[in-house]
């Protein structure tokens, strides 16, 4: 959201690599702000007059503001070449401000724009962090025309909030909405500086809530047809009481520019994060150590769940909180503190809004039953350390098994854990029926609710053997340091 483009600052070059391209295969999210020159006009209800934002407008524009940032940048320049005087080329370089044989490291300076608004009187103003991260100085600017230097108090690249602080009283303040009451359909309203053109506003309805992007496990966004273009970032997002219920931060495009598709991060997530970067400058998150995927209706068959939802355990960090508290590999959670956990990227924003220490309640879905265990929830760190692949064995001639896999047992290096156990995927053959690679290690097969440990080659293709034509079944596989559960279907008719 890595980590994205900041609003304007990278606008350039991305538009330039866009069209530099002879062609574009796949759409990016972007950082930009959210703001348009020209509103978008939904169609009008039949009986009724589209709605009248002048007033919200007149309110609540002065609560916006310009930010304006720059940044100092030291960069490789081509060293020049030793010429003559009399060589032709030494005037070319020379009407180009480079004198022949003068090196190269050059500073350069650049700038961003962006969008925040005022939370208090006394200046402390909202925006996102890509707006103002790393600048080396950065203006505020009023609806009035007045400036002042901002300093930043702190700043969460995690979910894109950043609060920083202008020396100024008695300032115009916005009104904090409740996103949880926004409706699907309702108007909404932005105010912003895209391009720089300060005080611009556009408006649109709400397309959809609790949207998950790429990348961006800690925030259900708000998604809109708010026409959005780079400057806006930062800037709030209004309900039709004139209350902010979001922070513009996204657009979704084929192109750099606006296509219909915006986000804006919550502003219960916003205020939230905003206390803490006030009173400690940072963000603490929770974590209870456990590698999870989304489960679906294939996976909720086989493990005999009623229907999808919730977050399956794929591993759990040995000695973390989960170990501690007996969640177990094949696991689903169910519900996290009482609330029910609809999907993996949910427990992941519960977990996360859960502050270290606190002890809570995991409903898990464990051998066709509910299970209850409690969990003390631990700090999540700042980086996390992706794990080096192991090598993996190379395939033997054997016949497949009615899944198109040839497996073996597992090799004396596979073999250190006394307590390892499984068959090694040696080889996929035919048009593979799940997520099975070369150099996975199956070690569980679970179907009609039903779980067996897979203790050799032999044993698990007898099992495949005994099951009928369209037969579901889940394989729990450890690929590399993480297990993940991989549904695939019986088709021949062996």
């Amino acid at each position: 959201m890595k980590r994205g483009f900041s609003m304007t600052r990278r606008f350039a070059a991305v538009f330039s690599a866009v069209f530099n391209r002879a062609a574009v295969s796949a759409a990016a999210f972007l950082f930009l702000s959210v703001a348009t020159l020209a509103p978008a006009a939904p169609a009008m209800a039949q009986g009724r007059e589209l709605p009248d934002f002048t007033d919200l407008v007149e309110k609540q524009a002065p609560t916006v503001v310009n930010i304006s940032t720059t940044q100092s940048v030291r960069r490789d320049a081509p060293q020049v070449p030793q010429l003559d005087e009399n060589d032709p080329f030494y005037e070319f370089f020379r009407r180009f401000g480079q004198r022949p044989g003068t090196p190269g490291p050059r500073e350069f300076e650049t700038r961003s724009l962006g969008s925040g608004f005022i939370i208090s009187a006394d200046g402390y103003i909202l925006t996102n962090s890509h707006v103002v991260d790393n600048a080396d100085e950065i203006t505020v600017r009023l609806t009035d025309k007045r400036e002042f230097k901002a300093k930043v108090i702190g700043a969460d690249r995690r979910t894109d909030v950043a609060l920083i602080k202008i020396e100024a009283g008695n300032l115009p303040v916005v009104r904090i909405g409740d996103p949880v009451k926004l409706r699907v359909g309702e108007w909404v309203l932005a105010i912003g500086s895209p391009f720089g053109f300060d005080s611009s506003v556009t408006a649109g309805i709400v397309s959809a809530k609790g949207r998950n992007l790429p990348s961006e496990n800690f925030v259900p966004f708000i998604q809109t047809d708010v026409a959005i273009n780079p400057g806006n970032s930062g800037g709030p997002l209004f309900n039709m009481r004139g209350e902010v219920v979001g922070i513009n931060s996204q657009i979704y495009s084929r192109t750099g520019g606006y296509m219909g598709l915006s986000f804006a991060i919550p502003i219960d997530v916003v205020m939230d994060v905003q206390n803490q970067l006030r009173q400690s400058g940072r963000v603490s998150r929770g974590r209870i150590g456990v590698v999870i995927q989304e489960v679906t209706r294939e996976l909720a068959d086989s493990f005999g769940l009623a229907k999808a939802a919730g977050a399956l355990v794929n591993s759990v960090e040995k000695g973390g909180p989960a170990d501690k508290a007996g969640v177990q590999p094949g696991d689903i959670i169910l519900k996290f503190d009482g609330k029910p956990v609809a999907s993996s990227t949910e427990l992941q924003r519960f977990v996360g809004a859960t502050r270290p220490g606190t002890r809570s309640a995991l409903e898990v879905w464990r051998k066709g039953a509910s299970v209850e265990v409690h969990v003390t929830v631990a700090e999540l760190p700042e980086d996390r350390v992706t794990a080096r692949e192991r090598s993996r064995p190379r395939p033997i001639e054997k016949t497949p098994n009615r899944l198109g896999l040839v497996v073996g047992d597992l090799g004396p290096d596979q073999r250190r854990d006394p307590s390892a156990s499984g068959v090694v995927v040696e080889e996929v053959r035919g048009q593979p029926r799940g997520d099975v690679r070369a150099g996975d290690i199956i070690t569980s097969v679970t179907t009609k609710g039903q779980t067996t440990e897979v203790k050799s080659a032999d044993q698990f293709n007898k099992l495949l053997t005994g099951l009928d034509k369209g037969a579901t079944l889940t394989l729990q596989v450890r690929r590399a340091d993480t297990n993940l559960f991989v549904t695939v279907r019986i088709e021949d008719g062996k």
